[in-house]
């Protein structure tokens, strides 16, 4: 069991930091996508990324605003042009915690709250990784792969229903194509077995001393028997072992997965607000 991590106090600075994690993280994909799939783009804007990474992925959005300037109307509105080229909206995640005055510009360019994320995190300090007779969690390998998918597209399915309901749902082939786009942009895969059997999955990343949990499903079957815990643990030995000092996590508010983090110990960061301009209106 980790040692007590006591809750971290999150100002500007480090919510800049992790979005800067977000940044990159949203980038690499952005990356994989475009090489697999040609027609998206990558822009930068005022410190943070406007990103199209295929028609329908989750990774089509501008993110890192508000910590490195406000926007130029202009610049803005071509990138808004550009998502409604594609015939996507513009969506906009941003911290509660950046410049006052990008909201404001958002709100008078027409866009339309539509929901929260939480930024929860910990400082990586004690942790060891879990032992259980019954889980096995360990690294999967890319022969793994497409079995791995199929439970984690599986369990996203059959979402967790605690809590505001998740801002987005994707089809299950746009799921597994990002899903595609995220195996080959650095991000590492976790296999949970349960009585020997493929019962979970979840993801991580680490970049500039940050541990980026990505992601993580147990298939309905396999619930409430401590998987996303043993999950979380054995990442955040990972993590501790490779000196990051830092782990992030984002979730729905009220969620499972929001419990289920503070539970370890992860505590509330900030808020990212959901904005959304319709291609209609750009």
């Amino acid at each position: 069991m980790p040692c007590s991590s006591p809750p971290l106090f999150c100002d500007a600075h480090l919510a800049h930091r992790i979005e800067r994690a977000e940044i990159d993280l949203i980038s690499a994909v952005n990356h994989a996508a475009r090489e697999r799939r040609p027609g998206g783009f990558l822009t930068t804007v005022a410190g943070g990324v406007a990103s199209f990474a295929a028609d329908g992925s989750p990774y089509n959005k501008v993110t890192g605003l508000g910590f490195d300037g406000v926007p130029d109307p202009d610049e803005l509105g071509l990138i808004e042009q550009a998502f409604a080229a594609h015939g996507a909206a513009t969506q906009v995640e941003l911290a509660h915690l950046a410049d006052p005055q990008v909201g404001e510009m958002l709100t008078t360019r027409g866009y339309r709250l539509e929901s929260f994320e939480n930024i929860l995190g910990r400082s990586v300090v004690g942790t060891d990784a879990p032992t259980s007779a019954e889980l096995d969690i360990r690294s999967s390998p890319d022969d793994e792969f497409e079995q791995w998918l199929a439970v984690m597209a599986d369990s996203a399915a059959h979402p967790d229903t605690e809590g505001v309901a998740w801002h987005e749902e994707f089809p299950r082939a746009i799921y597994e194509e990002a899903m595609r786009d995220g195996a080959s942009s650095s991000i590492r895969r976790y296999a949970a077995l349960r009585h020997g059997v493929l019962a979970g999955g979840a993801q991580l990343r680490v970049v500039d001393g940050i541990a980026q949990f990505a992601g993580a499903a147990t298939a309905p079957a396999h619930r409430r028997n401590g998987i996303q815990n043993a999950l979380l643990s054995t990442r955040l030995a990972d993590a501790a072992a490779e000196g990051c000092d830092l782990a992030v996590i984002v979730t729905q508010p009220g969620s499972k997965s929001h419990q289920n983090a503070q539970r370890r110990e992860f505590h509330l960061l900030y808020t990212r607000a959901i904005l959304v301009k319709s291609p209609a209106a750009a």
